[in-house]
């Protein structure tokens, strides 16, 4: 077991519970399809999370943190994912819940397309790898609890993986949590408002990473 494990594990459990891009699509498909889409959108995230992991123990986030074009191109392509996800989320909620009836579980969560398990995954997934700042953390935080008499590859490994751990019980939580929210609010006035929120949020969040220049 690594020497700063419980100084690691504070930190893990800091940024898995700070709320950004995965806790936006992972709020927004809870709230149209309830705990199981909830937690198969926290799935995404954590298998996008494990090839960032895995990609900074074997050395290859280095390249992207490396090549400037590289990075924003990534980074670009992330923005518009979620812009995209975002208007869906806005567009859905003018012509679905708008429309004055109630919505369904498998209300669309992208155009002409139902909120599939499947569905959820991928965006959890897309949200994640197409998130360049994860790959960065990675890369700088783990040789930061590293002892100095530790091996480096291996060390790393079992933090990547202590970190892969927490996020998976982080959004299995969570998705009960959102579940049990889900079913609280059944107003379609409510709903809308959610679906309308969570909207601009994905939109916001966007622009945001987009523009960020660090």
């Amino acid at each position: 077991m690594p020497e700063l494990i419980l100084p690691f594990l504070l930190v893990v459990a800091v940024l898995t519970v700070t709320p950004g891009p995965d806790w936006a699509i992972v709020l927004r498909n809870g709230m149209r399809g309830g705990a199981s889409l909830a937690w198969w959108t926290g799935l995404g995230c954590c298998t996008g999370i494990a090839a960032h992991a895995a990609a900074a123990v074997l050395g290859l986030s280095a390249l992207l943190a490396a090549s400037a074009t590289a990075y924003t191109v990534v980074k670009l392509a992330g923005a518009a994912y979620l812009v995209y996800l975002g208007v869906t989320a806005l567009w859905h909620a003018r012509r679905g819940i708008g429309a004055g009836s109630a919505p369904a579980p498998e209300v669309a969560a992208e155009a002409g397309e139902p909120v599939t398990r499947g569905a959820a995954f991928r965006q959890g997934v897309l949200n994640n790898l197409l998130n360049p700042k994860i790959a960065l953390l990675f890369l700088t935080l783990l040789p930061q609890f590293v002892a100095a008499d530790e091996p480096r590859a291996t060390t790393s490994a079992v933090l990547a993986v202590v970190f892969l751990v927490s996020a998976v019980l982080w959004w299995r939580v969570f998705s009960f949590a959102v579940g049990a929210l889900g079913r609280a609010l059944t107003r379609d006035r409510v709903r809308l408002t959610l679906e309308r929120l969570t909207g601009g949020v994905l939109v916001a969040l966007g622009v945001r990473v987009a523009l960020d220049q660090s």
